[in-house]
C-alpha cells in the first residue's frame, strides 16, 4: 500500500499546496465555521459556499473521480442523519433543516478533503503545534496516519487467507457473517499490535513528545 493512500494529492505543485500549512487550516477551519453560522434561510449562501469549496478543489488539481468516491462515502451516512429531522415531526416540516444539514456537511467535508490533499500530512502536524494545539491532539493523529497503513496491510492479509481458503461461491447470508468475523478477528489483531508497538515504543525513549526533523 502506498504512502499516498490518504493524501494521495498532497504533493502537487499548485498555488493551493504552496500556500502555508498554518494559513490553509486557519481558512479551512473559518470556512467550516461560516458555514455552520449562515442561517437556514440565506440558502443561496450556502450554494455559494459549496461553489467555492469545489472552485478550491479544482484549483488544486483534485480529481472529481476521486472526490466523488469520497462523497459516496459521506452521502448515506448524512443523508440518514438529515432525513431523521422530518420524520421526527411527520413529514410536514423540517425538510429545510435537513438540506441544510446536507450542504453543510458536503461544504464541510470537501473543505476538509482540500485541506489534507492540499498539504503533507507532516506538514499539518508542525502546523498544528504552531497553532498551539493539544499534544495529545497532534500525536493521536500522528498515530491514526501511521498505523492505517498497517491496519489496513493486517486486512488484506487476511482477506487472502480467506480467498485461499473458500472455493465456492457463498450466499449473502454467509459473506455478512464472514464480513462480522473478519472486523472482530482485525480488531483483536489491531489491538494486540498496538499494545505491541507501544512497548517498542517505550524501549525506543517515548516521552510523549512528538518531533520532527524541523525540531
Amino acid at each position: 500500500m502506498g504512502v499516498d493512500f490518504l493524501d494521495r494529492y498532497s504533493r502537487g505543485t499548485t498555488i493551493c499546496h504552496r500556500l502555508p500549512a498554518t494559513l490553509k487550516i486557519v481558512v479551512t477551519l473559518l470556512v467550516i465555521l461560516a458555514v455552520v453560522l449562515i442561517p437556514i434561510a440565506l440558502w443561496p449562501l450556502h450554494g455559494c459556499a459549496l461553489c467555492l469549496v469545489f472552485a478550491a478543489l479544482s484549483v488544486a488539481g483534485i480529481p472529481v473521480a476521486y472526490l466523488v468516491q469520497r462523497l459516496l462515502l459521506l452521502l448515506p451516512i448524512v443523508s440518514m442523519m438529515a432525513l431523521t429531522i422530518p420524520l421526527s415531526r411527520g413529514l410536514t416540516t423540517g425538510w429545510d433543516v435537513a438540506a441544510s444539514v446536507v450542504v453543510r456537511s458536503l461544504v464541510a467535508f470537501l473543505a476538509a478533503l482540500w485541506l489534507v490533499n492540499t498539504t503533507p500530512f507532516e506538514q499539518l502536524l508542525a502546523a498544528f503545534r504552531r497553532l498551539r494545539m493539544p499534544r495529545v491532539f497532534v500525536a493521536l493523529l500522528a498515530f491514526s496516519y501511521r498505523y492505517a497503513f498497517v491496519v489496513f496491510d493486517e486486512l488484506a492479509r487476511m482477506r487472502t487467507a480467506q480467498r485461499a481458503r473458500t472455493f465456492r461461491r457463498r450466499g449473502p447470508w454467509a459473506l455478512w457473517k464472514s464480513a462480522v468475523a473478519t472486523v472482530a478477528v482485525l480488531l483483536i489483531r489491531s489491538i494486540d499490535r498496538a499494545e505491541r508497538v507501544h512497548h517498542a515504543m517505550l524501549a525506543r525513549g517515548w516521552d510523549g513528545n512528538m518531533r520532527t526533523l524541523n525540531d
